[in-house]
C-alpha cells in the first residue's frame, strides 16, 4: 500500500532474561564508566516460526503500548478476515506496524497480521503489489504460512528480479525452498551471489544442492568470471559447490518439488 513512510519507532531496550543472560551487577561500569549495552535477544525469523510462538514472543518483547495495538490490531483482523470493500482495516494496520512497535518486530508483526486475517493468495498479491518494500518483504515471510500449493510463486519470482537485499533474502525462504522448480531455484541461487545476499539465507539450501551438478557447474562459471576479473570469489560459494558436487541421496531426490520441469541433477539448455 503506498503509504506515507513513518518514522519507525526506536525499540525498547531489552531486559536480559533466560539461562543465557548474564546481568551484571549494579554498580560495575565498564572501564570507561559507561553502562555495557544488554546483549541483543536474537532476531525472530518470522517465515519459520509458528504464529502462535511469534505471538509469543512478541507478547514478551513489546512494550506495554506496543503491545495494546497489536492486541488491537489482531481482534480487527480476526473480526474481519479476508477482503472487506477495497482496503481492509487489516491492511491499514499492516503500513503502521513499524511505527507502532518499531522496526525490529515490524516483520513478525505484519506476518501476524496476515496470518490472523487468514490472508488467501489473492489478498497476498494485492498487499505485495500496492506495498512498500517492507509490507512486500512481509508477504514473503508470511508464504509458508498462508499458502499451502504453488499459486504465490509469481510473488517471489518478481522480488528475485530486484536488487533489494531484504527482499531477496525473504524471497529464499520456506516457500522458494519448496515450490520453485530445479531451473528458478538455481537462478535464485545466484541472484544471492549477485547482490551478496548470504547463502545461508536460502532455505533447505543443503537438501536441494546436494547432487546437483548442473548448480555446481553454474557456480563454478561464476567462480570463473570472478577470479578471470580479479574479484573475490564468496567463501559460501565454494561451500555450496561442494554440496552440489557430492552424490545425491535418495532422501533428497524424493523431496524435490513435484512440479520440478527439468532435472534436478542435468544441464539446462
Amino acid at each position: 500500500m503506498n503509504h506515507p513512510h513513518a518514522t519507525p519507532a526506536t525499540p525498547e531496550a531489552a531486559t536480559p532474561s533466560g539461562p543465557g543472560a548474564a546481568p551484571r551487577p549494579p554498580g560495575n561500569p565498564a572501564a570507561d564508566g559507561t553502562t555495557p549495552a544488554a546483549p541483543a535477544a536474537a532476531p525472530i525469523n518470522p517465515a519459520v516460526t509458528p504464529p502462535a510462538e511469534l505471538h509469543r514472543l512478541l507478547s514478551a518483547g513489546l512494550g506495554a503500548a506496543a503491545r495494546a495495538w497489536l492486541d488491537q490490531a489482531l481482534d480487527e483482523a480476526a473480526a474481519h478476515p479476508g477482503t472487506h470493500g477495497p482496503i481492509s482495516v487489516w491492511e491499514l494496520r499492516l503500513a503502521e506496524a513499524g511505527r507502532r512497535c518499531g522496526g525490529a518486530h515490524a516483520d513478525a508483526v505484519r506476518v501476524l497480521i496476515l496470518h490472523t486475517a487468514r490472508a488467501d493468495t489473492e489478498a497476498l498479491t494485492r498487499v505485495y503489489d500496492q506495498g512498500t518494500a517492507d509490507e512486500r518483504r512481509a508477504v514473503l515471510h508470511a508464504l509458508p504460512h498462508l499458502v499451502p500449493g504453488p499459486d504465490a510463486r509469481p510473488l517471489v519470482e518478481d522480488a528475485l528480479r530486484t536488487n533489494d537485499t531484504r527482499l531477496v533474502a525473504a524471497a529464499v525462504g520456506p516457500y522458494c525452498a519448496r515450490h520453485l522448480d530445479a531451473h528458478a531455484w538455481r537462478h535464485a541461487v545466484l541472484k544471492c551471489l549477485f547482490t551478496g545476499v548470504a547463502l545461508e539465507r536460502v532455505a533447505d539450501l543443503a537438501r536441494r544442492a546436494r547432487g546437483d551438478g548442473e548448480l555446481a557447474r553454474m557456480l563454478g562459471d561464476y567462480a570463473d568470471e570472478r577470479t578471470a576479473a580479479g574479484r573475490p570469489v564468496p567463501e559460501d560459494l565454494h561451500r555450496v559447490r561442494a554440496l552440489a558436487l557430492a552424490p545425491a541421496d535418495s532422501a533428497s531426490a524424493s523431496s524435490t518439488p513435484s512440479h520440478t520441469t527439468d532435472d534436478p541433477h542435468g544441464k539446462e539448455s
